[in-house]
């Protein structure tokens, strides 16, 4: 049941905001050009993923999302809306990534992308927002697909008092999406290169992020 509200309520979410796409022209370039991308974004800016793919292009999209019941709720959701993939798990900074069964998530993200399908996995391990965390950055390395920093927000929000803060998009507004340009991570990268497409996907983020609002509330960069 929260699944079918959460989902109801985006759908009317969608149906009052006006989406403001940056770049305007050829947002979905990188998808077009590439054989799969990793979607970047930060936690608490997933929950309008459902309405990124073009209908016309048939785009896949297939976002991570943990087993906590939090997670269950966003995945019913999503299959609400159209999403008919996901894969479930998580990362974490210390010792619980074998309890939240990362390597078998990475697993399985390398194996959607080696298909062709887009992963959508948000960078900052729980409970650090706005952290990028090392797992997406590694995931490009073995994959060589290409990293997409990507804001999505809307202009109306209501923000709960969580961990990151999470926005709760509201109707009648303005939807702004804005994508960076793609971070590579060479195949051969040692710790001090992986850490230094880490700063980089996180600060991509921010500037994407950032924009995003702007473009929300403006209309315009």
């Amino acid at each position: 049941m929260a699944g079918y509200l959460l989902a109801a309520h985006y759908w009317f979410v969608r149906r009052t905001n006006r989406m403001v796409r940056e770049p305007a022209q050829d947002f979905y370039a990188p998808f077009d050009n590439n054989h799969a991308v990793i979607v970047a974004l930060w936690h608490g800016e997933h929950f309008l993923i459902p309405f990124l793919g073009r209908k016309d292009k048939g785009d896949r999209f297939t976002p991570l999302t943990t087993y906590h019941r939090d997670g269950e709720i966003l995945t019913r959701a999503g299959m609400h809306l159209g999403i008919k993939k996901f894969l479930r798990g998580a990362g974490d900074h210390g010792g619980e990534f074998l309890r939240k069964k990362a390597l078998q998530a990475f697993t399985s993200m390398m194996r959607e992308l080696k298909s062709g399908g887009n992963v959508v996995v948000t960078a900052d391990v729980p409970k650090v927002a706005r952290v990028a965390g090392l797992g997406i950055v590694t995931l490009a390395k073995y994959s060589q697909c290409p990293i997409l920093p990507l804001g999505m927000v809307t202009s109306r929000v209501h923000r709960l008092s969580n961990w990151d803060k999470t926005p709760i998009s509201l109707p009648f507004g303005r939807m702004g999406l804005v994508r960076g340009e793609e971070i590579r991570v060479p195949r051969d990268a040692d710790d001090a290169a992986l850490e230094a497409a880490r700063v980089a996907v996180e600060k991509a983020l921010n500037d994407v992020t950032e924009r995003a609002y702007a473009l929300a509330r403006n209309g315009k960069l």
